[in-house]
């Protein structure tokens, strides 16, 4: 809830409106907004079809990462770790 003034208060309200995001700081909606210009936050939810990773699988971008710092040792020392610090309950 938003204080228009002292003692007029406005309450907040989310609308789904769908539409495309056609430049860096702009999106294009598929429908009006009713109401006067206001401030508004913007929660943008990319979907899969306008989404774009240049055709590259989840698999090829993870084998295109650099590889970890770490030994299997030490990631196994670590592993052992955190299980022995759970219990035995």
């Amino acid at each position: 809830m938003g204080v228009i003034s002292r003692g007029v208060y406005r309450m907040e309200q989310d609308l789904i409106v769908k539409g495309r995001l056609v430049g860096p700081k702009t999106v294009e909606l598929d429908q009006p907004i009713p109401g006067a210009p206001c401030d508004v936050e913007v929660v943008v939810h990319l979907q899969s079809s306008t989404a774009s990773n240049g055709g590259q699988s989840v698999f090829d971008f993870l084998r295109s990462l650099p590889g970890g710092a770490r030994s299997k040792a030490e990631i196994d020392r670590q592993v052992r770790e955190e299980r022995d610090s759970w219990g035995t309950e």
